[in-house]
């Protein structure tokens, strides 16, 4: 799985004009999940997003979590975070999983982030065309691939 977590002062998902999730201050995060992951990629990601210390404390350093500073979280699943680029200048999104195998893994991502957060999270809707909304706080910006934890 790879994911871009933006510390964000706001954020807000639409689809077709509605909206489907809108946070205040936390983490935006765009999600991608390829055929080789598991649910294990999928806590292993979780547990690290949660426990990033990337919200300053008093002394203006990067030294709080999420859970720290009673932030939310806004979900949005995003395929192309696997698009491969190599070859040509049109993207191949061929290690992306396909919706039977990559939806149960969202969705066991978001439950799991809600458990840890202890807080329900927004999303928007896997697959569908939709407008995200930001203002990046900082701005911080940092991308996490779970076949890369080293």
């Amino acid at each position: 799985m790879r994911s871009i977590v933006q510390r964000v002062s706001s954020a807000s998902v639409t689809i077709a004009g509605k909206e489907s999730g809108r946070i205040d201050h936390g983490y935006l995060i765009l999600v991608g999940i390829e055929e080789a992951d598991t649910k294990e990629d999928s806590d292993w990601l979780a547990n690290k997003i949660v426990n990033l210390r990337i919200f300053a404390d008093d002394e203006g350093l990067m030294n709080r979590s999420i859970n720290d500073v009673d932030g939310r979280v806004l979900i949005v699943s995003q395929f192309t975070l696997h698009a491969k680029y190599k070859k040509g200048t049109r993207p191949s999104f061929i290690k992306a999983a396909r919706p039977e195998q990559a939806i149960p893994l969202y969705e066991s991502f978001c439950r799991t982030l809600e458990i840890l957060t202890g807080k329900a999270t927004e999303t928007g809707v896997f697959g569908a065309d939709m407008n995200v909304h930001l203002t990046n706080d900082g701005p911080v910006t940092i991308f996490i691939d779970t076949k890369n934890k080293e």
